[in-house]
């Protein structure tokens, strides 16, 4: 095990990682913006170290001042997290090049799954089953017509390099296409440097459900079950449970074994998420991989009782699996919602002073922070500002305790989405546990519409 390893993220992803460490006996090393001086996990970490202003290219994303805090710490490995450089090829290449070791895969897969044209190939040669799509990049909107045609509308227009929806758009005619990739094209080249563009037929109204899997450097691979992750708003989550109430056992197992064929094919090391769309048939077409934590890691804890960061850091140092596929049960029941700084009715975000946070408490509650009751929420990052998890011996009692958890939680100074998370989980829909990637658009504006 590592004696010291530097955190290359920022917020509640920190403090779980530092938290973890604590455990362990790995002492920590945070980075931090101007920004983020006075925020927890800076006070948490063992050391940390300033490594530039506010804006992201200028702290989080710079890879020379995050590497010199490393070297200057004596930091023998560098984990992560998620989001910012966590999928950087390049930033694993320089973390190896320096003689740390990257808490995470290796360059080349992590640059071969960031790829989502190169990912559909790999998926298809594992034999995972793919969203019927374009094999190459398009080069141009009336090749994009000319192919979304030959598939049938209505098909997504998506970035190769992109991510968290950005570039990533559903088209239903010739007119929208013209409209869409031009733009999508170059906000994917704003975004990631890479404006290349691909399409797949639209899974109408589907399930988005993710296979969560644990591999080591001696071809020793596990899968800790699934994830619900449909109720999403721009593509982006907003709230996750595990397992998924819509999936049948069968259908878990093949799933799960799915993923294990893609990690065999990736020779991957370390945790990973192998994302799907799942069609009312549960008939189930791969999406994408993440190299990475997930953003909705602790249901999947909640209902395995594994520590995914300590696995994460055994995995890195070399370690073997100590965890068996058959060893592995689902206990209860757990659901994530994530509380943004936003405006429930446009997502707009709203950053602002925090004047009070009441938190809940009480059992089967687990909280993910990146805010004190007196934290000031900045524009420069994610609004992301906390996750409440609740889990229960049955998905009934996880609902009932979160339910209650969500009318005690108080955030004042700022808006918060907390309105919008107690109306997702008291709809009929959610209670039945049958929801899509729709259902925020069909249940959830309209209602703030009509007020």
């Amino acid at each position: 095990m590592f004696n010291k390893i530097l955190i290359a993220n920022r917020g509640e992803i920190a403090s779980r990682i530092i938290r973890t460490c604590k455990r362990l006996n790995v002492q920590t090393v945070a980075v931090f913006s101007e920004a983020d001086q006075y925020a927890p996990f800076v006070k948490e970490a063992d050391e940390s170290y300033l490594i530039g202003k506010p804006r992201v290219n200028e702290s989080y994303l710079n890879i020379d001042k995050i590497l010199q805090a490393a070297k200057e710490s004596q930091a023998e490995a560098i984990h992560p997290g998620y989001g910012l450089l966590s999928e950087n090829a390049e930033f694993a290449r320089r973390v190896e090049a320096e003689g740390l070791v990257f808490i995470g895969p290796k360059a080349e897969v992590i640059a071969k799954m960031g790829d989502k044209i190169a990912a559909r190939k790999t998926m298809k040669k594992a034999g995972v089953p793919i969203v019927p799509g374009t094999e190459e990049a398009i080069a141009d909107t009336n090749e994009a017509k000319e192919l979304a045609n030959q598939y049938g509308y209505p098909i997504m227009l998506k970035a190769a390099a992109g991510g968290g929806g950005i570039g990533m758009q559903a088209v239903s005619n010739d007119e929208e296409i013209e409209k869409a990739f031009e733009g999508n094209s170059k906000r994917a080249e704003t975004f990631f440097g890479d404006g290349k563009m691909f399409l797949e037929k639209q899974i109408v109204d589907p399930h988005h459900i993710e296979i969560q899997v644990l591999a080591d450097e001696h071809g020793n691979h596990i899968y800790l079950f699934e994830r619900e992750c449909s109720i999403q708003r721009r593509h982006q989550k907003v709230v996750e449970e595990a397992p998924s109430p819509f999936l049948s056992e069968e259908t878990r197992h093949k799933m799960g074994e799915s993923a294990m064929k893609a990690v065999e094919t990736l020779g991957y090391s370390n945790a990973g998420t192998i994302e799907f769309l799942v069609d009312d048939q549960e008939d189930f077409y791969f999406l994408e991989m993440n190299t990475r934590l997930q953003v909705e890691h602790p249901v999947t804890e909640e209902i395995t009782g594994i520590d995914l960061v300590e696995q994460q850091l055994l995995v890195a140092a070399g370690e073997k699996l100590s965890i068996r596929q058959e060893d592995l049960t689902i206990h209860g029941h757990a659901i994530e919602v994530r509380v943004y700084a936003e405006d429930s009715n446009t997502f707009y975000p709203s950053p602002g002073q925090i004047t009070r946070l009441q938190l809940p408490e009480g059992e089967g509650i687990r909280h993910e922070l990146a805010v004190t009751g007196d934290s000031k929420v900045t524009p420069f990052y994610d609004p992301m500002i906390a996750k409440l998890v609740v889990s229960g011996a049955t998905r009934t009692e996880a609902i009932e305790r979160l339910t209650k958890a969500l009318h005690q939680y108080e955030i004042e100074g700022i808006k918060s989405n907390l309105t919008m998370l107690k109306r997702i989980i008291t709809h009929e829909r959610f209670r039945a546990g049958d929801t899509t990637t729709s259902f925020i658009p069909d249940y959830y504006l309209p209602t703030i519409t009509n007020h």
